[in-house]
């Protein structure tokens, strides 16, 4: 029986993590729509590849700090402070990738698929990087 209440012990810290990380992904999602001049889930919606791709990668860029942050941080506000960081590398990211892709935005819109392939997996590259270094 005192297996099993320490197994529950860890169940509150395990809710309260995974709700701040599912709203940090929220927010992020919204935020990323928001910077980017194209309607991401129109274009999905409407089949469009290259948006699905880009979209995804950068969703995964996010998420994969976001899961170093919460296995290495010492409080939900640790966790959430370095979640914040996350976002911000991200959308640094796409901004820093516009500087080389002027006609990102139109190419994305117009289904070209190597350009989504192309942010989204620069987008999860700048991800891994920036969980890897989170782990302090």
């Amino acid at each position: 029986m005192n297996e099993i209440y320490q197994s529950l012990y860890g169940v509150l810290p395990f809710l309260l993590y995974f709700s701040l990380s599912f709203i940090m992904l929220l927010v992020f999602m919204v935020i990323y729509k928001f910077i980017t001049p194209h309607d991401e889930m129109q274009l999905i919606k409407e089949n469009n590849g290259a948006a699905s791709l880009s979209f995804t990668g950068a969703v995964l860029g996010f998420s994969i700090p976001i899961a170093s942050a919460a296995a290495n941080s010492i409080s939900l506000i640790d966790f959430a402070v370095w979640g914040v960081l996350a976002g911000l590398i991200q959308i640094i990211t796409y901004f820093i990738v516009r500087l080389f892709y002027p006609k990102l935005a139109s190419r994305i819109e117009n289904n070209e698929t190597a350009m989504g392939i192309h942010l989204g997996g620069i987008s999860i590259s700048v991800g891994l990087l920036n969980a890897a270094c989170m782990t302090y």
